[in-house]
């Protein structure tokens, strides 16, 4: 499967439902003999907190996707994504000798004195753990943030799952933050034929968001990929372990808001949120956050910083980069609202040309100002990143129009979702040079994605421009730009164009920078 099939990165989400879903959960979790009304019988357990029998192979590919290793000509390497922050063959955590030391607290959670719902949530994260070499469990803080956003007919196994964990009176630890939803009726136009494939992909949408909502997510109002904007506020304190899912936001939230969180696959991060709990593996661990890469950039201007993402993932696979040479373009080295894009375009980027978990950059992101090159693994290796290879990159970016050489038909920008300065910066560019061009309208429709706060947010403060903007062409939408770009029957008539090197890894989006797409929407030329 390719990469750019975006439904790939949730394939296995009915999988996940299903093991708590047939039979149910609860009758799931009892052991062979009938329990007395109102007693939870405890699942069969070895001592020592082991759930007993075999490892299963669901527990190994919560975490999976088909991410394999391509070199910086786009070829495959060899290399296989462990999800563990090394990629290296024969670098797996896979044990099935680990066995996983619990608390009193886990294990009488696990021997059912907290109910059959959790005892089954508690047997399938340690097994999980173990399946990753975990000794132990973790007790989460902050809030999780969930990827399990998506209403599709093959989701209903999972909606059972978590509607039954909702009856038996479970809630996340923490309220917490999903993805955005695949579609937007109420700003993006859409054409009959368009809103029957929308509600043909996804009708259990509702159903979906009502049981978050049942679970401790907030209102659609804060749904985004990129919860960790100051409108959305899920930014956990340094260090905190929390359960993420969402590659680009795991890769953010471990790298410049320096929590730690795996990342998990669709289903497993809502178990974690239930429990409250997490296996200590990968990611969490120091030594798991060491980097096997030191990326040099030696571009002569500021690079650009899809395609530098896209070099270091395809070079490091998942294996933590040091980027060194970029502390330049940050202000006193501070990531701030207004210059925050460039890291969220560049990690987006490692995280899906890649599956690079965490990355840290010299002199910016928060172990890096502590620990500076001591977070080298002994034995790192070194990729150079100037003019050359960066213009090499580009010229792997392929044209996969289905045609080639027809003209644009949409502009999508942000992928992840905007936040309030970029979204407003963005407006201003397109007005500014509509006005410039003596021009009204861009020649082709332009969507700037955003959480639905963020949308609020400018209408209120900013009522001219947005309404300029909107006049000209401009749709503030809080959709999901993969999964609108890719939906079936979309991809193949749409001819679209972005600045996210993540939409572009994900769909047939073709990538240009930010002065390109500003010629292109006045244009309607590439």
């Amino acid at each position: 499967m390719k990469r750019r099939e975006f439904f790939k990165i949730i394939a296995l989400v009915p999988a996940t439902g299903a093991l708590l879903s047939v039979p149910r959960l609860a009758d799931a979790a009892m052991s062979g003999d009938t329990a007395e009304a109102g007693t939870a019988s405890a699942p069969a357990a070895q001592s020592g907190g082991s759930a007993g029998g075999p490892v299963p192979d669901f527990a190994e590919h919560m975490l999976t996707t088909d991410m394999n290793g391509l070199g910086p000509d786009g070829k495959p390497t060899g290399q296989v994504a462990t999800f563990t922050g090394a990629s290296k063959a024969g670098a797996t955590a896979k044990s099935a000798s680990v066995k996983m030391k619990l608390t009193a607290d886990e294990q009488a959670i696990l021997d059912g004195k907290e109910g059959p719902e959790k005892a089954k949530l508690m047997q399938i994260m340690v097994r999980f753990g173990e399946t990753f070499g975990a000794t132990k469990m973790v007790d989460l803080g902050g809030a999780p943030h969930s990827n399990l956003f998506i209403g599709a007919p093959y989701m209903e196994s999972i909606i059972d799952m978590l509607n039954e964990c909702a009856d038996a009176g479970l809630k996340s630890y923490a309220t917490y933050t999903v993805n955005p939803r695949p579609y937007d009726v109420y700003n993006v136009q859409n054409n009959p034929k368009e809103m029957e494939l929308i509600y043909q992909g996804y009708p259990l949408q509702m159903k979906l968001d009502y049981v978050h909502s049942r679970l401790g997510a907030p209102d659609l109002n804060y749904r985004s990929c990129a919860c960790y904007t100051d409108d959305v506020g899920n930014k956990p304190e340094p260090g905190t372990y929390v359960a993420w899912c969402e590659s680009s936001a795991v890769n953010y939230g471990n790298s410049v808001l320096g929590i730690r969180t795996n990342r998990y696959g669709a289903g497993m991060e809502m178990i974690c949120a239930l429990l409250g709990k997490a296996p200590l593996f990968g990611l969490m661990t120091d030594e798991g956050r060491q980097a096997k890469w030191l990326i040099d950039v030696k571009t002569t201007k500021e690079p650009d910083w899809g395609t530098l993402g896209t070099a270091i993932g395809r070079k490091c696979v998942e294996d933590i980069p040091y980027v060194a040479g970029i502390d330049k373009y940050f202000k006193d080295g501070e990531v701030t609202n207004d210059n925050w894009h460039k890291l969220k375009y560049m990690g987006s980027a490692t995280a899906s040309s890649g599956a690079v978990g965490l990355y840290h950059v010299e002199g910016v992101t928060p172990e890096p100002k502590e620990k500076g090159r001591k977070l080298l693994a002994e034995g790192y290796q070194t990729y150079v990143y100037d003019d050359k290879e960066q213009q090499r990159i580009i010229d792997t970016f392929e044209n996969l129009w289905p045609d080639k050489d027809g003209d644009p038909t949409a502009c999508f920008i942000g992928c992840p979702h905007c936040n309030y300065e970029e979204s407003v910066r963005w407006a201003r560019m397109i007005v500014d040079a509509l006005d410039k061009a003596g021009q009204e309208k861009t020649k082709i429709p332009v969507y700037i994605f955003m959480p639905t706060v963020v949308r609020t947010r400018i209408l209120m403060e900013q009522p001219e421009l947005a309404g300029k903007a909107k006049a000209a062409g401009v749709s503030y939408t809080n959709m999901c730009a993969v999964v609108y770009s890719g939906m079936k029957g979309f991809s193949e008539r749409v001819r679209g164009v972005t600045n996210s090197a993540k939409n572009r890894a994900y769909s047939s989006i073709r990538y240009f920078p930010d002065q390109k797409l500003i010629d292109i929407m006045l244009t309607g030329k590439v």
